[in-house]
């Protein structure tokens, strides 16, 4: 296994789940915008780097994610159309408005080209290049961390958190619901194309496929890492996202390394190691019930 590039995976993953950790536990919503704002922060991302400015080409797949996240919190909120309807709707546009940024080719190579991850190995020339990759996609994945603990404490991410513990009471009060939605969805989905984004330039080629099924890989990642983190507060849950983000893809290249399966049933085991981490709870309710009823009968028969 090579752990270097697990880790650089695992982070670059991080600021992906991040943004599902937005739609997903804060906000309480399913959102399924997540295949193809993935896909649209890489074809972005891939475009800019054919032409010169990878930079960019990270910048505006932040804000492509952001766009394709409104446009799902539009049709939920001004359209009344169900929250897996509007993203499903989204992600199936996406898919032809992808295509049309990459020219129409379902793959694209940035093997000659520039890269945001080519200059920065060309600035440290005598390092090791995965460890300078690692630290700068760490350095962004901090950033990232860091950007969104400190919205959730400002008045708009309050209000976030609001809409997502009680949406009747944030209706009841001054604050407007069908904003503070577009924005959590708007907010989540831009760094979700962020992470295309970094993807599209760290492996060197887009793919127009590459979003199929990312949202169960960003769920995974979600429930794996509320296992290891307890505590229960907005910061706890984002430091959670990315440790499961890491976590996940330590476990897949585990099993890939072991030949426990082929590559081709990486989404399968993905789902399952989604269903059996959400139903961890479940199962531990069920066995606390059982203890709490044998040592019932136990009691009853003592006496």
């Amino acid at each position: 296994m090579n752990v270097l590039g697990t880790l650089q995976l695992g982070f670059i993953y991080g600021i992906l789940t991040l943004g599902i950790f937005i739609t997903f536990r804060v906000m309480n919503m399913p959102d399924l915008t997540v295949d193809g704002s993935f896909t649209l922060g890489l074809a972005v991302s891939a475009a800019l780097a054919l032409s010169g400015r990878p930079v960019l080409g990270l910048l505006l797949g932040f804000i492509s994610g952001a766009g394709a996240g409104a446009v799902t919190g539009l049709l939920q909120t001004k359209a009344g159309i169900h929250s897996l309807l509007a993203g499903i709707l989204t992600m199936t546009g996406l898919y032809s408005v992808n295509l049309a940024i990459m020219h129409g080719s379902p793959n694209v190579s940035l093997l000659q080209s520039g890269t945001v991850f080519s200059a920065i190995r060309a600035a440290f020339p005598a390092a090791n290049k995965d460890v300078v990759i690692l630290t700068a996609i760490v350095v962004l994945c901090v950033l990232c961390f860091a950007g969104l603990a400190w919205f959730f404490h400002t008045g708009a991410g309050l209000r976030v958190r609001a809409a997502g513990d009680n949406a009747a009471m944030v209706r009841a009060s001054s604050i407007n619901a069908d904003h503070v939605c577009i924005l959590s969805v708007a907010l989540a989905n831009a760094f979700i194309g962020l992470s295309g984004a970094v993807l599209a330039q760290y492996q060197g080629y887009a793919d127009i496929n590459a979003g199929t099924g990312i949202i169960v890989v960003g769920l995974a990642s979600v429930v794996i890492g509320e296992v290891a983190v307890k505590k229960q507060t907005i910061v706890a849950g984002l430091l959670a996202a990315v440790i499961g983000a890491v976590a996940y893809r330590v476990l897949i290249a585990l099993a890939l390394s072991a030949d426990f399966f082929p590559a081709y049933m990486l989404r399968l085991v993905s789902a399952v190691i989604v269903a059996a981490t959400l139903a961890i709870p479940r199962l531990r309710a069920f066995a606390q019930d059982a203890k709490i009823k044998k040592e019932g009968r136990r009691n009853v028969e003592n006496q």
